[in-house]
């Protein structure tokens, strides 16, 4: 089944050159249903083109999502907490002595932002669905704003973590996005990116019935795309894992736990995540 998604637009829409390169030199990638996807012929970036003008994604995320959002909010939680994990964020979090600053962007209804605040951080959030962000702030407690990364104006060098998942794949501008993250984190501090990895064995498999090829996510990124944006914005990639073989109710509980394992191991997983590091100078 695909992940949740607004319907694609058959109006309003942009052509667009390659975000990472700035060339039109593009094949179809994949065609789905009323959008496709181009893969660029000098860097690899596979992004929707046409796509929605700018705003029209964020549009989607109304009282409909909040509602997706809570159903499933302790399943997404169970994932980044195991994502963490799996990339050393207990170990990591020694390093900060006092007063530490955790930003989750995309942080949804908050509930990883109260889990780090339990563990002693500083939280604050960004998330463009404003129902999340008032159940979030009113319910949970939590410093959230309404809106984008870069509209929030906060301050350089602010945070010691910032942290997103399933986030960078809706972003209109991933380069304006990388260099935002950059500014607001500390110096050596960490960035922390989970993300549907259309290298690994569903995306394959699957082609456009793969469940994250849907109409509101604007890119599909591999390792390869990733780490090179993560490079050109002076991050320095330190650890990646994929995890996720075979989508539950797909095959038998034993050999999906098999699968699921090897995926992991030989990073052939559905999603992929990345602990990167900010130069220090």
């Amino acid at each position: 089944m695909k992940t949740y998604s607004g319907p694609p637009e058959s109006s309003r829409l942009t052509s667009i050159p390659c975000n990472f390169c700035g060339k039109d030199n593009k094949d179809i990638f994949l065609e789905c249903d009323g959008f496709e996807y181009v893969r660029c012929g000098n860097c690899a970036l596979i992004y929707q083109n046409p796509r929605p003008e700018n705003g029209i994604v964020w549009d989607r995320y109304d009282e409909e999502y909040f509602e997706y959002e809570r159903r499933n909010e302790e399943n997404f939680f169970s994932l980044m907490k195991m994502g963490l994990a799996d990339i050393g964020f207990p170990v990591l979090e020694k390093e900060f002595a006092g007063k530490r600053w955790f930003l989750d962007v995309g942080c949804a209804t908050g509930l990883l932002l109260s889990y780090v605040k339990e563990r002693g951080w500083s939280e604050q959030g960004v998330e463009v669905c404003e129902p999340s962000v008032r159940y979030g702030s009113e319910v949970r407690g939590l410093a959230i704003h309404n809106g984008t990364l870069e509209d929030a104006g906060f301050m350089k060098d602010s945070f010691h973590v910032v942290h997103c998942s399933h986030l960078i794949e809706h972003v209109e501008d991933p380069h304006s996005f990388f260099r935002e993250v950059y500014r607001v984190l500390h110096p050596g501090g960490y960035f922390i990116v989970t993300t549907p990895n259309c290298e690994g064995m569903q995306a394959k498999l699957k082609k456009a019935e793969w469940r994250s090829a849907i109409a509101d996510h604007l890119y599909l990124f591999s390792r390869t795309t990733l780490n090179r944006y993560l490079l050109k914005n002076d991050f320095v990639p330190i650890r990646w894992k994929t995890w996720g073989g075979i989508p539950r109710g797909e095959a038998p509980a034993p050999v999906k736990r098999v699968v699921d394992s090897l995926a992991k191991l030989l990073g052939f997983g559905d999603v992929m995540i990345c602990l990167a590091r900010k130069k220090s100078s």
